[in-house]
């Protein structure tokens, strides 16, 4: 008879029964009863009241009945914890018990037990355990210490257990080794800066070995450790590579995906030009492919794999384009994800194989995959160039088909067409028009109304064909709304005398009969360069488009490189990172790929990180939700303003306000009341880098300055956020450097009629990664017109990029009232750091080695200073003299400086002692980052005249 009659009887008074029988004398009858036990447990019924008679039924050498009163105690223990005691020299017994099988399951239990007064308990039997010379024992151990970490981390690492995990990696067993790594991944992941797994070229070998002979999941711990280290060169990259290969064949997909995810990662340490990366691509494909023949649970994640697997490496999969092609009974949610491949691996060789696919694709009854067949063969139109036509003709075909959402969907992306191949296909506008009437759908709609406005010039009726969508203007969506507007004004701009009382309208709906800022402020644009510069609105209004890219949907590079590093987890399939997804971000490290061998960057430049920042584990831009400084750019702040054009290498993509467009203040506040007189626009950037109410002379104070000795220049404070601008909080500050710290020394001034709390501050990303090393501390509440002084510590490990001028800081506070924005400059002089100080010799040889037209030149005017002053002065904010001679009656001092993200840079400084004619002082720069002479200078005139 099968285990199902114990959980069949419901007797009342059962557990009397059930207590009688736990304490027969008949080794049967207490297993039948423990049984019946674990049946009520199991089904929800509380039998916590049986703890010390089950406990009792321990003492037993039948392995069967053991196993069940464990599995009672991991359950009750909990809630028992004084009654789990009296079952803690059973275990300590059972440790030691001449059955291997037993031990491990004794150690295994206890690490289950979360109680504390327990925990203690277990120390000795496990270090027992974790030497016991059973593989099976030892493996167990293993995983029991990551246990014992997640209860009592500090017990773990005072008994020395963490060195004993160490030790296990070097194990004879495999599937020891595989369980160490195991828990140690698990213990470095709750603690990332803990740096447990301390891979070098010798434990990557043995792990490397115990990799053929561990079970499934043992190779999964073990490949996804190897997928956390860095390969010292590209020769270990392809050794590694070469050992990991033999698992793309394993029959457990996961295997395969992990051991994918180790070799993406490191062929970006290969040349491309090895023989060896081209048979790294060719076997890759096999093994992905297989993994499509799987159930469709399986196939879904592996395409979404391979979806990011093709955006990084689409060569993987190029000749491999009838594996995605969808098959009738694939589940929709494959369909989709397959016939997004199928656009990614779209080229010239296959496009006419893909297009017949996605014409028949488009005559399915699925509508969700109807509508994306139809868009993908747009995209396949814009991806190959040789293909547009014929996908034109494709889309017409399906337009004549008059099915309503096909030709709403085919209307949307014929407008994208337009936009990547103009005056190539506007034939068609006519067949167009002839569906106006069946649009229903905003997207539609709005793509229908931009053709009209584009092309008002080709088409006879184009007033009357916009008129009839103004009729139910207030019943249209936001985006309709938007689109019909910006087209009436084309019109308008094409056909002035026939369009003017039209136009009227329609800016009289979207200004006044309208609650839609954007479509109100889009609205009363348009009207003002109507009224005030017709000729700049045609400018503005009909400018040429540029043309749309290939891809748009394209996940962005670093975050490509980061979900790479994460293939066969959940955020693979998310496509999203960890910390987007999991709570409270515990453990969550940011992964990055490896630099490519073939990177010719100079290390030595502010647009790279600083010396002091690890790469892959810089803080977010913009923080978690529910940190304090969340909030400050969660908020609508407008679109961002545009500043002056940078070059094109020293700012990231997306990245020039990351302050979410909160500079507007800079420029001035417009006034929006009437239509104000033709702006002059090229001021307005000019001034965007500048502080507010202050330039670099305020920031420098070269007149009022007090030079000490004692410690590095300290700027007097400049008000860097007046008043006026900020609802009544008035900020002043300067920047100090002192003993090695830098700081912000601040001076808030409430000259509001309310008091201000909450105060939070928040730097942009800047050239040298300079951020608040702890927040804003204004402990009272700040009154009216009352001030506070503070000093804020900062450090250089945030985010870097390059800003314009090189020195340019944007910030953003927070309080109670509002964000406020600002943007300073700090002196470079504060990032002189104390060990500056270059030895002769090799200041020689540096000065020799940085090529001579990256030396700068510099006069240092009406300087009157013996060359002792000069060298205390700039001694004492880390400016080092190394050498010091006299050619013909001038003293010439040798100096070094460091910044903080490893930059030296050498100076030679000519001085006249003793001459009053001859006041001026020379100064020549050498740097391998020649962008920062300049500021190197001004810091120098700033110390020396001060």
């Amino acid at each position: 008879m099968t285990d199902s009659k114990y959980f069949t009887t419901t007797k009342k008074g059962e557990i009397f029964e059930l207590k009688a029988e736990l304490n027969s004398d008949k080794k049967e009858k207490k297993k039948e009863a423990v049984k019946k036990v674990i049946a009520s447990m199991t089904v929800g019924k509380d039998v916590s009241a049986l703890f010390p008679d089950v406990v009792n039924c321990m003492q037993t050498d039948n392995l069967e009945l053991k196993k069940l009163v464990y599995l009672y105690l991991m359950n009750y223990a909990k809630s028992q914890p004084d009654m789990a005691i009296m079952a803690v020299n059973t275990f300590v017994k059972d440790c030691e018990d001449p059955n291997p099988l037993i031990r491990a399951l004794a150690v295994r239990t206890m690490g289950c037990i979360r109680v504390d007064k327990i925990t203690e308990y277990l120390c000795e039997p496990l270090r027992k355990c974790l030497k016991d010379e059973d593989p099976y024992v030892r493996k167990t151990a293993a995983v029991c210490v990551a246990k014992l970490h997640d209860i009592n981390a500090q017990l773990v690492e005072d008994q020395g257990f963490l060195d004993t995990l160490k030790d296990l990696i070097s194990d004879s067993n495999p599937m020891v080794v595989a369980n160490a790594v195991a828990a140690l991944s698990e213990i470095a992941e709750s603690h990332p800066s803990s740096n447990l797994l301390d891979l070098n070229p010798q434990s990557i070998n043995k792990l490397l070995t115990a990799l053929n002979e561990c079970t499934e999941w043992g190779q999964i711990f073990i490949l996804d450790c190897l997928a956390n280290y860095m390969p010292k060169d590209d020769r270990e990259a392809q050794s590694i590579c070469e050992r990991v290969t033999p698992r793309l064949s394993h029959a457990n997909s996961a295997v395969v995906l992990s051991a994918v995810k180790v070799l993406m990662k490191f062929m970006e340490m290969l040349s491309k030009d090895l023989d060896y990366y081209g048979t790294l691509l060719k076997k890759l494909a096999p093994p992905l492919v297989t993994l499509l023949s799987a159930e469709p649970e399986l196939q879904y994640v592996a395409l979404r794999n391979i979806n990011l697997i093709v955006q990084k490496r689409p060569e993987i999969l190029k000749h491999e384009m009838k594996v995605f092609f969808v098959k009738y009974n694939d589940p929709i949610y494959v369909k989709l994800e397959k016939l997004d491949i199928m656009i990614r691996l779209a080229s010239q060789a296959n496009i006419a194989q893909v297009l017949a696919e996605l014409k028949e694709y488009a005559t399915e009854v699925d509508v969700d995959f109807v509508r994306k067949a139809v868009r993908a063969i747009g995209r396949c139109a814009i991806k190959v160039e040789q293909s547009a036509e014929r996908c034109v003709s494709t889309l017409l075909d399906l337009i004549q088909t008059k099915v309503n959402y096909v030709v709403q969907e085919a209307i949307v992306v014929i407008k994208d067409i337009f936009r990547k191949y103009p005056n190539k296909y506007e034939s068609v506008i006519a067949t167009l028009c002839e569906n106006l009437d069946s649009l229903d759908e905003p997207e539609a709609r709005a793509a229908m109304i931009w053709i009209v406005g584009e092309y008002a010039e080709r088409i006879d009726n184009a007033d009357e064909l916009l008129e009839s969508f103004l009729e139910g203007f207030h019943d249209e969506s936001t985006q309709v709304q938007l689109q019909l507007l910006t087209a009436i004004v084309k019109l308008f701009l094409k056909k002035p005398t026939e369009t003017q009382e039209l136009v009227q309208q329609v800016l009289s709906l979207a200004t006044q009969d309208s609650d839609n800022p954007d479509l109100r402020d889009r609205g009363y644009i348009y009207w003002r360069l109507l009224s005030t510069d017709p000729v700049a609105a045609k400018e503005v209004v009909l400018a040429e488009k540029p043309l749309i890219s290939e891809e748009t949907d394209l996940i962005e590079p670093t975050l490509l490189d980061e979900l790479i590093c994460y293939i066969g987890t959940l955020a693979s399939v998310y496509h999203k990172p960890p910390n987007a997804f999991v709570e409270g971000g515990r453990g969550v490290v940011h992964k990055s790929l490896p630099p490519r061998t073939a990177s010719s960057e100079s290390t030595e430049s502010p647009e790279t990180a600083p010396a002091g920042a690890p790469s892959g584990d810089q803080p977010d831009v913009i923080p978690a939700q529910g940190d304090l400084l969340g909030d400050l750019l969660n908020l609508d702040l407008g679109p961002p303003v545009s500043g002056p054009p940078l070059a094109a290498s020293s700012v990231q993509m997306g990245a020039v306000d990351l302050l979410g467009g909160g500079l507007d203040s800079l420029i001035g506040d417009t006034n929006f009341g009437a239509p104000p007189a033709a702006v002059t626009t090229a001021a307005a950037p000019a001034r965007l880098g500048a502080p507010i109410g202050s330039g670099l002379s305020d920031l420098f104070d070269l007149t009022s300055g007090v030079g000490t000795l004692s410690g590095s220049y300290v700027a007097p404070k400049a008000v860097w956020l007046p008043a006026i601008k900020a609802k009544g909080l008035e900020i002043s500050g300067t920047f100090t450097r002192q003993v090695g710290s830098i700081s912000m020394d601040l001076q808030l001034t409430n000259k509001a009629l309310q008091v201000m709390t909450d105060f939070a501050i928040q730097f942009n990303r800047n050239s040298f990664g300079l951020a608040p090393a702890a927040p804003l501390q204004v402990h009272a509440p700040l009154s009216p017109n009352q001030t506070v002084e503070l000093s804020l510590p900062l450090n250089t490990v945030g985010s870097v990029m390059k800003m314009e001028p090189l020195n340019n800081l944007q910030v953003a506070v927070k309080n109670n009232i509002d964000v406020f924005y600002f943007s300073t400059l700090y002196p470079l002089h504060v990032l002189f750091v104390e060990d500056g100080k270059m030895d002769r010799q090799m200041f020689l040889a540096t000065w020799k080695d940085i090529p001579n037209e990256n030396e700068a030149q510099f006069q240092i005017r009406d300087c009157p200073l013996n060359t002792e002053t000069a060298s205390n002065k700039l001694q004492s904010s880390n400016i080092f003299t190394v050498a010091k001679r006299n050619v013909e009656g001038q003293d010439m001092l040798y100096q070094s400086l460091k910044l903080t993200n490893g930059i030296w840079v050498l100076a030679e400084l000519r001085i006249q002692p003793g001459n009053p004619n001859f006041t001026d002082l020379e100064l020549s720069l050498k740097c391998r980052a020649p962008e920062v002479s300049q500021h190197v200078y001004q810091a120098y005139e700033t110390i020396l005249k001060n």
